[in-house]
């Protein structure tokens, strides 16, 4: 199964050579030339994983990776710089990044790094509630006895499920009508499932047969 890389990186020779390289290697990729063009994509659809430059005009790789990681996106990231040192890499590690690689580097230690940080990310991810599963960038809805069907969602619907289930009762902030579609969608399928309002916050999903019996 192909994972799909984001690339982000304001150095458009750079962005073309790890995409191709990435393709060659298997993976699917999508590129955005700034923090700002890379928060419009991740509205729109998840990835399995995100190559950052770290120092890019407009937002910075650092600050981008701190306000997902606020928002509760696990997506893990490679952060690429050449900003070398210990200081550098502290900084980046404890900004929310899987691991870090300093500019120059081959892009063989690239992938194997990629890969790397995909595995243990899908070794460590929590599961999904009672009902829902996640396979191939879908969510999908199980009923006993009978095929799972896919739960159609939008882009953003998707991305506020994927960040409420991330773990289950993670507070995750959204507009409030796609907060809505979304709720009204899983109330449809999913008798145990809801999604209420935390003031302030944003929004939690809840299971609501472990709340009755509590």
């Amino acid at each position: 199964m192909k994972r799909t890389i984001l690339i982000i990186d304001d150095d458009e020779i750079l962005r073309t050579t790890l995409a191709r390289g990435l393709q060659n290697d298997g993976f699917y990729t999508i590129t955005a030339a700034s923090a700002e063009n890379a928060s419009e994509v991740m509205t729109k659809m998840s990835v399995d994983a995100i190559i950052l430059d770290r120092m890019m005009t407009g937002i910075d790789g650092l600050t981008f990776l701190k306000n997902l990681r606020n928002h509760g996106d696990t997506t893990p990231v490679i952060m690429l710089t050449a900003m070398t040192g210990a200081e550098n890499t502290i900084d980046g590690l404890a900004g929310g990044a899987n691991d870090y690689l300093a500019k120059p580097f081959q892009m063989r230690e690239l992938v194997l790094r990629l890969n790397n940080i995909i595995k243990t990310t899908r070794k460590t991810a929590t599961p999904m509630p009672d009902g829902l599963t996640f396979i191939d960038n879908e969510f999908f809805v199980s009923q006993p006895n009978a095929q799972p069907q896919l739960l159609a969602l939008s882009g953003e619907e998707k991305k506020l499920l994927q960040m409420l289930t991330r773990p289950i009762g993670n507070i995750a902030p959204a507009a409030p009508m796609v907060a809505k579609r979304l709720r009204n969608k899983l109330n449809l399928v999913l008798s145990n499932l809801d999604i209420i309002t935390i003031r302030g916050q944003g929004y939690k999903l809840v299971n609501t047969e472990l709340a009755r019996n509590n």
